[in-house]
């Protein structure tokens, strides 16, 4: 017999972290990792829109990153210590910024806040950096209310962000689409 997708264990609004404890599904740590899985999506259509090998590679390797801080943030605390979770490394930062310096060595100077747009890809990589931005603030949220959050997953979610914002103006410069500055009303 096939696997089933539904179970109808949280048809009453409840859900279980990994380790087995039962929270309600509008509990902060759901929502932390709900925020990265839909993160996790939309680096996936920035890379259908890119079509570039060496960006197609490194947004998969993201992706798994963000699968590994997923796991990370519905890890019942408590239990974590008993079980094999994968961790983050100072690595995988370290890739995030080197990748954005090289793209930022092919990019003009910034003179002018941007706005995204002009290519689809452009537009959803922007996308991508404000969902990332809603990730790192939950995550930030939860450290408040003294929810264990590896401090690890706020830096690789704040680096992230950075990179996804450099992408976008690479995108655009891949294709060649002018950058919309932010001209203010005087």
């Amino acid at each position: 017999m096939a696997f089933k997708i539904y179970t109808k264990t949280g048809d009453k609004g409840k859900t279980s972290l990994i380790g087995g404890t039962k929270v309600p599904k509008s509990h902060l740590r759901i929502e932390s990792y709900g925020t990265v899985d839909e993160l996790n999506s939309y680096i996936g259509l920035v890379s259908d829109h890119l079509h570039h090998p060496h960006l197609s590679a490194m947004l998969k390797e993201i992706q798994d990153r963000l699968f590994t801080v997923g796991a990370a943030l519905a890890c019942d605390p408590e239990k974590e210590l008993k079980m094999s979770i994968p961790d983050l490394k100072e690595e995988d930062i370290a890739l995030l910024e080197n990748e954005i310096d090289r793209m930022t060595e092919e990019l003009p100077a910034m003179k002018h806040f941007i706005l995204p747009g002009g290519h689809v890809a452009v537009s959803t990589a922007h996308i991508a950096r404000c969902v990332c931005r809603r990730a790192e603030r939950i995550c930030v949220a939860m450290t408040e209310q003294e929810m264990p959050v590896e401090p690890l997953v706020i830096k690789y979610l704040n680096r992230l962000s950075d990179y996804l914002f450099v992408l976008a103006r690479y995108a655009g410069h891949i294709f060649q689409v002018a950058e919309i500055p932010w001209i203010p009303r005087t």
